[in-house]
């Protein structure tokens, strides 16, 4: 069993005695190992089950979770409480503290009490790779994510386009799974192009678009992150934005990814004529935006643009 409840972010207060608390936008949900299944060689698909999963929020889009692992050999998943556990979290022990990784909600099932998270594999290293090639249905942890009880914004959603305008949403594999739940929300008369950048070419996964959307599946096959995703957006820019839709910008401060979280998700007020969505790791990505906003004269009020990940870095918790 996990510990003390946690209220990572939101989580809400339990009742106690006969006094009901708030419900607040996250909660710590007790999981086990319901299945997996391989989905291709760089993807795994991780049912969830837990006594109280039809709780969990359907935002769809592309909503944001915490998978924390048990530590190994120890049953059960155990984290700090209070509203500080993140910062006591960091501090303890590393052969004490469960690992914590950030991922998409692929989907959720409340009716069946059932939530999928698809990871993403590179081998047998990392605390989540090792975990998830090991997975058995009854393994035991926990999911940080959106309590459907609380009736406000959950957050840990990023896609915020404008009512209309033309989609240009890009990433690599560990974007896949977001821009995956995101396409089988859009409108049915929503426009736009996806490019997706994935290490093999038997990566290529079903997925549900609107006619409008077209999606290109982009193998690495060997070649560097970012290799293929940057000459296909650039593409993509030039038939998307019109010289008209040129934004006058000076110079873009550029951001050294290795001192600093990429993350901008801005909020369009107005139309635009295109809305970026980029994620992936944070070096291609930063590239991206540079060509987008300094190059193509974007608006960058209308890119968003997340660094998920760092190559050569930890693994973001």
């Amino acid at each position: 069993m996990l510990s003390d409840r946690v209220r990572p972010a939101g989580e809400p207060h339990h009742a106690t005695g006969t006094a009901t608390l708030p419900v607040a936008p996250w909660r710590l949900f007790d999981v086990q190992v319901r299945a997996t299944r391989r989905l291709s060689p760089s993807f795994l698909r991780v049912t969830f089950t837990g006594p109280d999963l039809d709780r969990f929020a359907d935002n769809g889009y592309d909503q944001r979770m915490k998978l924390v692992l048990p530590l190994p050999g120890r049953p059960g998943v155990h984290l700090p409480g209070g509203a500080d556990w993140y910062a006591h979290w960091r501090a303890l022990p590393e052969d004490e503290r469960c690992p914590i990784r950030t991922y998409t909600v692929r989907a959720v099932r409340p009716h069946l009490a059932e939530v999928d998270v698809d990871l993403v594999l590179h081998g047998d290293s990392g605390a989540a790779g090792r975990w998830a090639l090991r997975a058995r249905p009854g393994d035991e942890a926990g999911l940080l994510g959106p309590d459907a009880g609380y009736h406000g914004d959950h957050g840990g959603i990023e896609f915020r386009p404008p009512a209309a305008g033309h989609l240009l949403l890009a990433g690599d594999e560990t974007a896949v799974p977001a821009i995956c739940a995101i396409l089988e929300r859009l409108p049915l008369d929503a426009r736009g192009q996806v490019l997706l950048e994935v290490p093999d070419p038997t990566d290529v996964l079903p997925v549900v678009t609107p006619p409008g959307v077209t999606v290109d599946w982009l193998a690495r096959d060997g070649g560097g992150h970012g290799s293929r995703l940057l000459p296909a957006v650039a593409t993509a820019a030039r038939r998307l934005l019109c010289p008209t839709d040129a934004v006058p910008t000076g110079p873009i401060a550029d951001i050294d990814v290795d001192r600093t979280p990429l993350w901008e998700v801005p909020t369009p007020t107005a139309p635009v004529p295109v809305y970026a969505w980029l994620a992936g790791e944070a070096g291609a990505i930063r590239a991206l935006r540079r060509h987008l906003v300094a190059e193509r004269g974007m608006d960058r009020r209308a890119v968003a643009f997340m660094g998920y990940w760092r190559h050569g870095g930890p693994d973001p918790a």
